[in-house]
């Protein structure tokens, strides 16, 4: 929604609360789209409880599963435990079990007394796995029939409780033991002759997920296949819940936040920027600015080396921001493709060989045109002003463009290498951020420009 519209349908609100009109505003809260809801009672966090209170109760469900973790937090602290109870026990446990996980512990054991028997059996073995893994995501809510069963059968039994299922779009199909046997398409059972069975239909091609896989590898389950859910099995194959596409889709929207904010250098804030408090966004980017300090350190040491031929060639000095930058330019354009090709599942580790192949293309071909550039620029520059490089303006030319050449060429290898490496060790390859790469290449930078300085211009100007 825009800015214009929430501002539209506060003020109506506001006006409606500032009349009394307690039936035209609970009317006119029942009517909006239930995001809209939601947006409004971050708008007004004073007014969020009377506002929740006077939704119709399957729609105050529904607008908070739809809130942030934090605005989900806050309204169960205002909210009456009488209120509380009935919302945290009308959740589906996969939304539930979500909720949990963002609580601290003493929150945690307080709502879960307030679960029914059955509800808090479902809550407490979803949180027995680990935070990670798709056994936090899964709901037991799904619909599962028999191989001998009919499919007037099936629709009938759909019709009894396919309401509290979480989806119906396919059905599951197990053994007496609840072993998975297959999975079938809803309109697969509506376009049949209704005394057909279900083992006619089966043809036993199904995709599963363990319950102890990563969180992170579902969404590639979900866009190879094409599927709104995936059952979910244990080691011995039997059915334990199911994973939908919504749960996925908030996991990756997660998962890409966090990678952007390690890529910019900082670690994963888990909550929006405005409501994390100073102290945590100071500990969350101290971290990361003193690693790339002392990293930059490095670069200091690495110029001190070589003081004598700065000393000699001033020149030389007026290069450096051009060479290191385009190293670290190269380098995080590097990570960024990588990083991004790995986590749409298009690259893995053991590609290592053809993306160094490519990027030692690439980066030749990205440095020779830096070079020509370069070059010309010198050479221009001199005819413009002679006395500026003097007679050794093309020695000097040769020692920016080769050194451009190189510094591009090592940063394209470090950029694309270095996530690939830390995945290998087990590591997020986001870690590799950008500003670790360009830190990484400016020192490795100044020792190729000044090698390369020493190479043509010794006996000349050095």
């Amino acid at each position: 929604m825009s800015v214009e519209e929430i501002k539209n349908i506060t003020e109506r609100i506001e006006t409606l609360t500032t009349l009394e009109a307690h039936e035209e505003l609970r009317e006119y809260l029942n009517d909006l789209n239930i995001v809209e809801v939601a947006e409004v009672m971050q708008e007004l966090p004073d007014q969020s409880v009377s506002f929740f209170n006077q939704l119709a109760f399957q729609r105050a469900v529904a607008v908070f599963r739809v809130m942030d973790s934090n605005d989900q937090e806050d309204l169960l602290k205002k909210l009456a435990p009488s209120k509380v109870a009935e919302l945290i026990n009308e959740l589906a446990p996969d939304d539930r079990t979500a909720l949990l996980s963002e609580m601290p512990s003493n929150a945690v054991k307080e709502l879960i007394k307030l679960l029914n028997p059955e509800e808090r059996k479902v809550t407490l073995s979803l949180l027995g796995y680990p935070e990670e893994s798709v056994g936090r995501l899964m709901t037991p809510d799904y619909i599962d029939v028999e191989p001998n069963w009919t499919v007037k059968q099936v629709l009938d039994y759909i019709r009894q409780y396919g309401k509290n299922s979480e989806t119906i779009d396919v059905i599951y199909v197990t053994d007496e033991n609840g072993v998975l046997l297959d999975d079938i398409r809803i309109r697969d059972f509506l376009l049949v002759e209704r005394d057909m069975h279900v083992e006619e239909l089966m043809d036993r091609r199904y995709i599963s997920l363990h319950v102890m896989d990563d969180q992170k590898e579902t969404m590639q389950q979900f866009q190879k296949n094409n599927r709104v859910a995936l059952p979910v099995v244990d080691d011995k194959n039997i059915l334990l819940g199911i994973v939908t596409i919504d749960d996925v889709l908030w996991v990756a929207e997660e998962e890409y936040t966090e990678d952007m904010q390690m890529i910019g250098g900082t670690e994963a804030l888990n909550e929006p920027y405005l409501e994390v408090s100073l102290k945590n966004l100071y500990k969350k980017r101290i971290v990361w600015l003193i690693l790339l300090f002392f990293g930059e350190l490095l670069t200091i040491s690495a110029m001190s080396k070589f003081e004598d031929q700065i000393a000699k060639v001033v020149m030389l000095a007026t290069f450096i921001p051009l060479i290191i930058s385009s190293g670290g330019n190269s380098g995080s354009q590097a990570a960024t493709l990588i990083i991004q090709a790995m986590a749409l599942d298009e690259i893995s580790v053991s590609d290592w060989w053809r993306i160094m192949k490519r990027e030692i293309i690439s980066g030749l071909l990205l440095g020779f045109t830096l070079c020509c550039i370069s070059f010309s620029v010198i050479t221009i520059w001199h005819l413009i002003s002679p006395h500026s490089f003097g007679s050794n303006y093309f020695s000097i030319g040769l020692v920016v463009g080769t050194s451009l050449i190189g510094v591009v060429l090592w940063g394209s290898l470090m950029g694309s290498m270095l996530p690939l490496l830390l995945k290998k060790l087990g590591a997020d390859p986001a870690a590799s951020s950008t500003p670790f790469v360009a830190t990484l290449v400016d020192v490795t930078g100044l020792l190729i420009y000044f090698s390369s300085a020493l190479f043509f211009l010794k006996g000349i100007l050095l």
